[in-house]
């Protein structure tokens, strides 16, 4: 059945298109896409051309096939870094730093690199500090590692091995190879640790932060002075963050306000 059978109206099939086309692992075609709405044809392409023109689809390059636009990338990302910036879900991010001692930073991937979106420093800046606008590459961020960690196996290796990948320290992982090595093991764990890999002198580690169905909405991370905390020694974050992330994730889809004081306790 189709997702959006029972919803007629051209801003429904709007977000059907969307919807769809998000949802897949692949380009698509305006056929593949009206087929699997229920869409005449016709119908199909004057949406899907409407679309593309303001950006929230695109073609993948050199076809006639479709993929999520740039300005839709764009505008995800900021309707995720303002659901997390809400007071409730903020107060989470706080108490969890306060527990364990050191910023932590929730990120998003975008535009092929990883997005932070809200972060909670209750330390004097010693190292890297991951404020919100800040960027990062996905294969040397712990971050990075659990979004590509958790694709499907073909689309994870064709990324890997398309990625360019420069050397920031001399433990960055730049051998495909091996950090497809590494992501296999990020997967079986459910989380992920960089060893000085983006910054010398500077360790981290991140959980998932899911949606109710499972679907990898952010991670939530911790990045600290080596000096400090060794990398062996990140497991001790690892509870609390994991904690931390499935409040965060049971509360999500809740509207902000109402139940602050749980999310403070």
């Amino acid at each position: 059945m189709s997702p959006q059978s029972n919803q007629d109206g051209p801003l429904d099939r709007v977000f059907s298109i969307l919807e769809y086309v998000a949802g897949q692992l692949k380009a698509v075609t305006a056929a593949e896409i009206a087929k699997n709405l229920d869409l005449p044809l016709p119908t199909a392409h004057r949406l899907i051309g409407n679309l593309e023109a303001r950006g929230l689809l695109q073609r993948a390059l050199g076809t006639k096939r479709y993929v999520v636009g740039n300005v839709l990338v764009t505008l995800a990302g900021r309707t995720i870094g303002s659901a997390f910036r809400t007071s409730r879900r903020h107060a989470v991010l706080q108490n969890v730093a306060a527990e364990i001692g050191e910023q932590c930073e929730i990120g998003i991937v975008r535009d092929s690199a990883v997005a932070y979106v809200d972060s909670v420093r209750v330390t004097v800046p010693q190292g890297l500090q991951f404020d919100p606008g800040h960027t990062a590459p996905l294969y040397c961020t712990s971050t990075g590692k659990i979004y590509m960690s958790r694709l499907p196996v073909k689309v994870r290796e064709k990324l890997v091995r398309t990625l360019r990948m420069e050397k920031h320290t001399e433990r960055t992982i730049t051998d495909p190879d091996a950090l497809l090595d590494v992501l296999v093991k990020t997967r079986s764990e459910g989380w992920a640790r960089t060893n000085e890999e983006y910054v010398n002198g500077v360790v981290g580690c991140a959980v998932p932060i899911t949606a109710p169905d499972g679907t990898l909405i952010a991670c939530l991370g911790v990045s600290v002075p080596a000096a400090r905390v060794s990398f062996v020694e990140l497991e001790r974050f690892r509870e609390p963050l994991l904690r931390a992330a499935t409040l965060l994730s049971e509360t999500i889809l809740q509207p902000d306000g109402d139940g602050m004081d749980e999310a403070r306790s």
